[in-house]
């Protein structure tokens, strides 16, 4: 059974969660997964994972947002424009390295298909490498799995670990994936909420940190085996792709600073973002409306002096969804017979029990 780091006794921060802890506690955000795992004809340990905001109808009432790269060798489509704009008009897509064109021509295939009213369309994808347990190089996945991860898009609790586009991805040397996490802030005497997705794929073992005990020390290869065994030290941190959504009144450079601070949640965790990595983090904000068509928009916004909570709450929910992925994933084996062993849950609730927080 799938635990997640608060079974362990852990609480990141002081803020409250949503009644999910997860992503989908935003109002009227949507998460699908596709999971595809097969030995033949080819290893496949991957999958795609869909953020779909407003129910829906982003495509048609975009969202404020903003882009923070903290390494860059990595991928998202769609920054450019939402630089250049500071707005999301579709879904967001997670998946493989390799496969980020097929899945950002799948979303544009399902948009022409349904005749929405937009001449043209920039998906937003992102990526992080399963290569080391998946046979990517045989591009196994299908326009039919991108858009069954859309179409299984809805609310309530958010599967993590082994599934989506964190099908085969490696966190801190143990299994990881996707893990998600939510927290609800009072600001300017109203309640909103910020909730976070991250696609998990970075570190090394000895800087594993939860709740900010080093975790990773006490867990030595001759207890459980690195995912690399057998094959030296990986050279690269790895990448880790965060999501982070709210409800309140934001617009496009209060989402930039939003996403600035998934950096601090990683920190927490013990990522680098080392030269080879690629961590990119994006934010928006659906707290205004921007319906297409409309040549003015009504827009509300907090002051920046008010930003602070949702700062701090956009860092606790980056720490706590990446420590989510950890306790979520399994052991997995995949291609040419490697595998990621998953963090040793009841050894990390003993060392976590030990220690005067």
């Amino acid at each position: 059974m799938n635990r997640r780091v608060r079974d362990l006794g852990v609480v990141i921060g002081d803020l409250p969660t949503g009644p999910f802890n997860a992503i989908t506690d935003v109002p009227g955000i949507w998460v699908g997964h596709q999971t595809v795992i097969h030995d033949a004809p080819s290893v496949v340990r991957s999958g795609v994972t869909m953020i779909v905001p407003r129910e829906g109808r982003i495509w048609s009432d975009f969202a404020y947002c903003g882009v923070a790269v903290l390494n860059g060798n990595g991928e998202m489509t769609g920054i450019p424009w939402m630089d250049e704009s500071g707005m999301l008009g579709t879904p967001i897509g997670l998946t493989n390295t390799h496969q980020v064109g097929m899945v950002r021509d799948a979303l544009v295939r399902h948009l022409t298909e349904h005749d929405l009213e937009r001449s043209f369309f920039l998906p937003v994808v992102a990526e992080t490498d399963d290569s080391h347990l998946n046979d990517a190089d045989t591009f196994p996945l299908t326009v039919v799995d991108a858009l069954g991860a859309l179409d299984a898009a809805g609310s309530g609790p958010v599967a993590e670990g082994n599934v989506g586009g964190g099908t085969g991805m490696i966190c801190h040397e143990f299994k990881g994936g996707i893990g998600t996490s939510s927290r609800i802030v009072e600001v300017a005497g109203e309640s909103f909420t910020v909730g976070v997705l991250v696609q998990a794929n970075y570190g090394v073992r000895g800087d594993l940190r939860i709740d900010g005990f080093p975790v990773g020390r006490h867990l030595g290869f001759d207890v459980v085996p690195s995912a690399w065994d057998g094959e030296g030290q990986r050279e690269s941190d790895g990448s880790i792709i965060a999501i982070v959504a709210t409800d309140a009144p934001l617009v496009a450079d209060q989402c930039r600073r939003l996403a600035r601070r998934a950096t601090v949640g990683l920190a927490r965790a013990g990522g680098y973002g080392h030269d080879s990595s690629g961590d990119i983090f994006m934010a928006f904000a659906t707290g205004n409306h921007l319906p297409v068509g409309e040549r003015i928009h009504t827009v509300r916004t907090l002051h920046h002096d008010q930003m602070t909570p949702l700062m701090r709450a956009t860092a606790d929910a980056v720490e706590e969804s990446i420590m989510n992925a950890l306790c979520g994933a399994e052991t997995m084996t995949g291609f040419r017979g490697r595998t990621a062993h998953e963090l040793p849950l009841d050894l990390v609730e003993a060392l976590l029990a030990d220690w005067p927080r």
